[in-house]
């Protein structure tokens, strides 16, 4: 089980950024702060959505990495367990209490695939992707090997371009395949279209999905003909998750981002044309920097660089401000353009990464926050576990 951080010892500024009961104002950093509250609202606000559309909800540990906020998602959001992408990922919510963990992904390597078939051992659901009927062969090996269950979902490529196969006879034969092999458990479908999450336009975003919809339809109907019908068909994220859980056809969402948001998904827009960082949901994580020189009138550089984030998806924008804005970073330092020297050395600044995945992935702690206070000091459980 995920024991409790033992904070006796640790030392804020070189161990952790924060200690519970601090000010927010001592918080060293740069360091990944949660608005508990915000997050709460999210959290409770996708599990409300789920249940009213009969949909399961699998959060997404990608994410975050991180067994007390999935937790959390589980209390607060009613998710019934989480999917990651990598096997190291998964045995670390496995061995932090969740019960029920989807693989979203290929496990081909074999040691990977011993690990992955000793997982369930440790009194948890495991299912896995496949998209080659030769890796069916080895997942069966591993199961019988150390006398496991694996699960299998089938995985469609419906539009990313990336793993997954494209046809209903390629479905079903791979379906065949699982429900014939000792130590293996035929449970359903993937069919998550990641290309379109952040196309900025509603109707956009949804005839992607109307497409995609379609293709998974004709795979269900195909494994039905056959007796094979899926218990589950997983997908959905934050920028499609209203589609399928509309579709008649997926039972099970994997949205990630809603719950801390960042500011690539908070571009793209809702049904009514309104970005949805500004209603459907609430930023909850930041990076919290510290202005460090204002040597140049114009400018404040702050200590929240590259090593503090991750900038493939953009720069971050400065929470709550119109008057500075983030303009450029390098490895330790980010250049802020403050036209009217409104900052001050020593000044903190709550910024929303560009992309949240990778970003929590460079950090080991979220310090939460609330009303002022570090309420609590959270590792970030799987940081680097990506074999």
């Amino acid at each position: 089980m995920n024991a409790p951080v033992n904070f006796d010892g640790l030392e804020v500024g070189f161990d952790v950024p924060a200690l519970p009961g601090m000010d927010e104002a001592d918080i060293q950093t740069p360091c990944l702060i949660l608005d508990l509250d915000a997050l709460e609202r999210n959290i409770r606000k996708m599990g409300d959505y789920a249940k009213a559309h009969g949909m399961r909800h699998r959060a997404h540990g990608k994410m975050h990495k991180s067994v007390d906020v999935l937790k959390l998602q589980e209390k607060l959001g009613g998710a019934i367990g989480v999917c990651c992408q990598k096997v190291s990922e998964a045995e670390v919510f496995v061995r932090g209490g969740i019960k029920d963990v989807l693989v979203s992904n290929q496990v081909r390597d074999p040691a990977k695939i011993d690990r992955l078939a000793r997982l369930p051992k440790l009194g948890s659901r495991i299912i896995v992707c496949v998209d080659d009927v030769a890796n069916v062969a080895d997942l069966s090996a591993a199961a019988q090997k150390h006398g496991t269950t694996l699960e299998v979902f089938v995985e469609i490529d419906c539009g990313a371009g990336r793993c997954g196969v494209k046809t209903t006879p390629e479905v079903v034969e791979i379906a065949k395949a699982v429900d014939a092999a000792e130590g293996l458990k035929f449970t359903g479908i993937q069919a998550y279209q990641g290309a379109m999450q952040h196309i900025d336009g509603f109707d956009d975003r949804k005839a992607k999905l109307d497409a995609a919809i379609a293709q998974v339809k004709d795979a269900v109907d195909g494994l039905k003909a056959v007796g094979l019908e899926p218990e589950l068909v997983s997908g959905g994220g934050t920028g499609s998750y209203y589609f399928e859980s509309n579709s008649g056809v997926y039972n099970e969402l994997q949205c990630g981002s809603y719950a801390f948001m960042d500011a690539d998904y908070g571009r793209i827009l809702d049904r009514d044309g309104n970005r949805i960082d500004k209603g459907e949901w609430e930023n909850a994580l930041f990076i919290l920097t510290s202005v460090m020189s204002h040597a140049k009138a114009d400018k404040a550089i702050c200590d929240a660089g590259l090593k503090a984030q991750s900038v493939d998806s953009g720069l971050p924008f400065i929470y709550g401000r119109e008057d500075v804005k983030y303009i450029k970073c390098s490895d330790e330092h980010g250049v802020i353009d403050d036209p009217d020297g409104v900052l001050k050395v020593n000044d903190k600044l709550r910024l929303v990464p560009g992309h949240c995945d990778p970003t929590c992935n460079v950090h080991d702690w979220y310090v939460g926050v609330r009303n002022g206070k570090v309420e609590t000091v959270w590792p970030v459980s799987a940081r680097g576990k990506a074999y």
